[in-house]
């Protein structure tokens, strides 16, 4: 007999939390159970606009939801500031985790929520969606391929977009009560973790912010960037900004070898995603030409990105509750060495461009 769908409740109505109920529905091992806001109304109004079942749990209150003995799994998208309080009392309450990025302010936040969750036994992930996508596995191969792609020597990544006057005067990652991090900790976020991701998750010896950084008048970051570098001699830099042009290219370089892609956060197109990788290149004769030329390779899902995240999750959550398994480890040691990187460039800025060790 199938075990039973994972029943998730949502904390908040955030403008991510209606892609991550779409999530849900199309995963075909999860439901949406419940929903909770500061008010009825509010997550009345969430339920019916976002494919709510009938059944639905509505709650006036975020504590309602965790208090629901039915609610196997929370996808918190509350700003970053209130993940600590509300991710504690999730795993206190015994139920799996999904919680937007950034996970915390700092990684010693994170270190609270994840002691809370080890204590109770839940799983917790991050919502970083295009990790899940099967391009992301398929790219791992080339990069894992030593005489297609060699040894990694740099890493390139970059996510930008131009925000609009409102966004940079009212969105919560504008705000240093809600959402402190700003840039750095929403597309930074995602810069981190292709370069992470690219090295196999081994950390750096060090980071060094780059001069440029720009602030809002309330200190938050709007732009940044930063160079990373390892003890082997890879290096790696990225570059995060509300104020450039919509841009999420990776790049990774080998010895022999180069890994490409122009949409690595959220493909073109829902349902395929192309890369693009060259292999011993070189020029033509007369040095007019690539020979051989780099080679597009599209991947197709059923599932878009954030279905199969939730599925891959929600298998996570039923395993444990149905098989007597243990939390995997993977996915929050992933969401930890991020969170190091992003503090140790937000002290490279603070202490004026110095060089940061990562301690870990």
């Amino acid at each position: 007999m199938a075990a039973l769908p994972i029943k998730f409740g949502i904390l908040g109505c955030a403008d991510i939390a209606r892609k991550v109920s779409r999530a849900i529905t199309l995963s075909p091992n999860s439901t949406l159970y419940a929903v909770g806001s500061r008010s009825v109304e509010k997550a009345e109004k969430f339920a019916r606009e976002n494919g709510f079942p009938e059944s639905a749990k509505v709650y006036g209150s975020y504590e309602a939801v965790l208090d629901d003995p039915d609610v196997d799994a929370v996808y918190i998208p509350l700003p970053t500031s209130l993940h600590i309080k509300w991710a504690v009392a999730a795993a206190q309450k015994k139920k799996h985790l999904l919680l937007e990025k950034p996970m915390a302010l700092n990684v010693g936040d994170f270190d609270k929520i994840l002691e809370a969750c080890e204590s109770s036994g839940v799983q917790i992930m991050d919502g970083t969606m295009w990790m899940h996508h099967p391009r992301t596995g398929k790219m791992k191969e080339f990069l894992k391929d030593s005489e297609q792609f060699g040894q990694l020597k740099s890493v390139q990544s970059c996510f930008t977009f131009a925000a609009d006057k409102d966004f940079l005067e009212n969105d919560i990652r504008v705000k240093p009560d809600l959402d402190a991090l700003g840039a750095l900790g929403d597309t930074g976020w995602y810069c981190v973790r292709s370069i992470l991701w690219a090295a196999d998750l081994d950390l750096p010896k060090s980071v060094l912010a780059l001069r440029g950084t720009v602030f809002n008048s309330a200190g938050v970051i709007l732009a940044c960037s930063a160079s990373l570098l390892w003890e082997d001699g890879k290096v790696a830099t990225f570059h995060c900004s509300f104020l450039a042009n919509l841009t999420m290219d990776v790049t990774v370089v080998g010895t022999n070898g180069t890994l490409r892609l122009h949409d690595f956060i959220i493909p073109f197109e829902e349902r395929e995603a192309s890369f693009f990788t060259a292999i011993k290149s070189g020029f033509t004769e007369l040095v007019t030409a690539w020979e051989p030329k780099p080679s597009q390779h599209t991947v197709t899902t059923e599932l878009p990105q954030e279905a199969l995240l939730v599925t891959e999750f929600s298998r996570l959550v039923g395993s444990i509750k149905y098989e007597g398994a243990k939390p995997e480890k993977k996915w929050p040691t992933l969401s930890r060495k991020t969170q190091l990187i992003l503090d140790a460039v937000k002290a490279s800025i603070e202490k004026g461009y110095e060089i940061v060790e990562i301690v870990s």
